[in-house]
């Protein structure tokens, strides 16, 4: 198994872009909460990341609003779920933690949807930020949850202009 990563700007910080085997299979923002350690990432490559990183910088141009990227998600079953159904939430858009847990047939999981939504290892690409509480809340993000106000106001093209 080789691990490769790079680092590229973003309005919402440095992202770090890993790749398993050439396929992506991380994207982690300074100090995120769960964020592997350093050593664990390989290499610095940028060759596998060519297309990652033009998908993203077309998305903070709003020009893109939904990523097709090949991704290796490494996790349990359960959390693979959450994932697929995190990616099945339109730009712009938010579900809360029991919407989720409801889509996948399990509608008392709510807390353990929010503890794989925590785990996400692509963020953005997977966009985790878009899950709120039931009351409309924000709360629970890796990245800090003055990044997810900013990525939601982005997707939604508010007066933030969603700038970390």
């Amino acid at each position: 198994m080789t691990r490769q990563h790079a680092v590229v700007d973003s309005p919402y910080g440095p992202l770090t872009l890993v790749a398993t085997d050439g396929v992506l299979s991380g994207l982690y923002m300074t100090e995120q909460r769960h964020r592997p350690d350093e050593e664990t990432f390989g290499g610095h490559d940028e060759t596998p990341f060519g297309e990652a990183i033009r998908q993203l910088e077309a998305y903070f141009a709003r020009e893109l609003k939904e990523f097709d990227l090949p991704m290796r998600l490494e996790g349990t079953p359960f959390q693979r779920r959450v994932w697929d159904q995190l990616r099945r939430i339109p730009y712009g858009e938010t579900r809360t933690y029991g919407e989720l847990a409801g889509a996948l047939d399990s509608p008392g999981a709510s807390r353990a949807v929010g503890l794989a939504n925590g785990k996400n290892p692509i963020g953005i690409i997977v966009p985790c930020h878009r899950v709120i509480g039931s009351n409309g809340s924000l709360v629970g993000y890796g990245g800090g949850l003055d990044r997810k106000q900013s990525l939601l106001a982005f997707e939604r093209g508010t007066p933030d202009d969603g700038l970390f």
